[in-house]
Formats: C-alpha cells, sequence, structure tokens
C-alpha cells in the first residue's frame, strides 16, 4: 500500500510520487497504542500485547526512518508546505489532547471523592525531575536547530543527541513510575482516576516516544553528512509542542 501525491505542472503532465511511510506509520502506531493497549489491559492477553508491540513498534520505526530518508533525498513537490503543514498536524493533535483533558475535567467534576478510593499518591518530585528534563530537552534541540541553520553540519549532532539522552531519561523515568504503580496495583481498571491518568500519560509519551524515533531518524543520516534545515525545523516544533502539553499535564494530572 503506498500513498500518492500529484502535481499538475504548467505543461498538464503528472509527477507521482509514491511512498511506503506513512502507511507504515499509521499501521505502527495502530497495533502498537489501541490495540496493544486492548490486548493488555482489555483482555490480558500478555503473548498477544508482546506480538503486537513486536509488530507495531518496528513497523513504526521503519516508517519514521523511511520517511526521514525520503525527506532528505527527494525534493519537494510543493516548497515550504512542510512548514505549513507541521502546525496544521499539531492543531489536529492539539484536539485530541482537548478531548482526553475534558474527560478528566468532567469526570473530576462531576466525582463526590476525590481520587477515588484506591488511587495511591501521587508522586510530586518524579514529575517536577520529568519536566525539567523535557524542557531542558527543548532547549538542546532548538540550539541544534541553530547550529543547523548556520551551516554547522556537524556542530549540531551533539545538541540533537542530548536531546536524545534528554527525551530517553523522561521516557525512563514514565517506565519507572509505571512500574512503581503497576507494583502497587494502581493499575488503569483500578478506577476511573486510573483510566484517566494511564490514557493521558500514555498518550503523551507515545508523542515523546514518535519525537525521539524522528530524532534518531534525522541523526543517522546526519552522521554520514546528510542534513535537511527544513525536516529537522519541523520535528523541533513538534517537540516543543511535545513539550507545552506535558505543563497541561503536569498541572492537571498529578497537582489538581
Amino acid at each position: 500500500m503506498s500513498v500518492q501525491v500529484s502535481l499538475t505542472q504548467t505543461s498538464h503532465a503528472h509527477h507521482w510520487e509514491t511512498s511506503v511511510a506513512p502507511f507504515a506509520v499509521v499501521a505502527g502506531i495502530f497495533l502498537a497504542l489501541p490495540l496493544g493497549f486492548s490486548a493488555y489491559f482489555v483482555y490480558q492477553n500478555t503473548l498477544l500485547t508482546i506480538a503486537l508491540l513486536g509488530i507495531g513498534v518496528p513497523l513504526l520505526v521503519f516508517g519514521v526512518a523511511r520517511w526521514t530518508t525520503e525527506g532528505l533525498t527527494h525534493a519537494p513537490l510543493v516548497p515550504g508546505l512542510s512548514l505549513i503543514a507541521m502546525p496544521v498536524f499539531i492543531v489536529s493533535e492539539a484536539f485530541i489532547f482537548l478531548a482526553l483533558f475534558a474527560t478528566y475535567w468532567l469526570t473530576r467534576l462531576t466525582t463526590e471523592a476525590w481520587p477515588p478510593a484506591g488511587s495511591p499518591d501521587m508522586p510530586v518530585g518524579l514529575p517536577l525531575i520529568m519536566t525539567v528534563l523535557l524542557v531542558s530537552s527543548s532547549v538542546t534541540i532548538h540550539f541544534a536547530e541553530e547550529k543547523l541553520e548556520h551551516g554547522d553540519t556537524k556542530g549540531f549532532i551533539k545538541p540533537l543527541v542530548q536531546t536524545l539522552v534528554l527525551g530517553g531519561l523522561f521516557l525512563g523515568c514514565t517506565v519507572y513510575e509505571y512500574s512503581h504503580l503497576f507494583a502497587h496495583h494502581f493499575t488503569p481498571g483500578t478506577n476511573s482516576f486510573g483510566m484517566i491518568f494511564f490514557t493521558v500519560t500514555g498518550f503523551h509519551a507515545s508523542h515523546v516516544f514518535l519525537g525521539l524515533a524522528a530524532f534518531v531518524a534525522v541523526l543517522l543520516p546526519a552522521l554520514k553528512g546528510r542534513t535537511s534545515t527544513t525536516f529537522l525545523k519541523c520535528v523541533s516544533i513538534y517537540w516543543h509542542f511535545v513539550d507545552v502539553i506535558w505543563f497541561f499535564v503536569v498541572s492537571q494530572i498529578y497537582f489538581w
């Protein structure tokens, strides 16, 4: 399966551009997130969960890497369109997060006792550490973007790697927090707060993972001397969006 885009030129000829990358990204996300989530938390089938993640995650990484490679090696059909399309994509993602937060607000304000029985005391220090990590990563990717815009195709690699490390530490904190909560028998099936907490934080963590995959896809070609200022700028915009959303997650889920 491929995605095809045509551009009518002045000579009325059509130039076709095909790619399996969009299909791989969508299929990977679908297998790893909704299906994997359902297999584990709804059907409690560990083997099926591992199988879905084992197929979905590599498919997602492949799609992102392939899409990046094509962006670095193929001239765009419409120059400058990427910087317009990325904000449009971010707006669509923002509405998804808004729907999740609206569900939380409605549940929170209509429930007599909050958090419901069975909810543990949420940590305070860990989300603050995670906030520092994510904000720091936005600073480092900004430095990487600035260096590449000024033609420093080698100097931008260091802050890019720093961004990857900081983002990886953020995900590590999420895994640690989940394992700690699971050990205390707090899961999405515990109560309404458990379902909301793991849905919102998990959805955000999936965006962090996708951003890190995009950064890896930028880094690997850069080590061979292939870079794209436009692509890095698009990924940077996406990463800043993930950072901003985290402030809503922290303030609403952890401290309200």
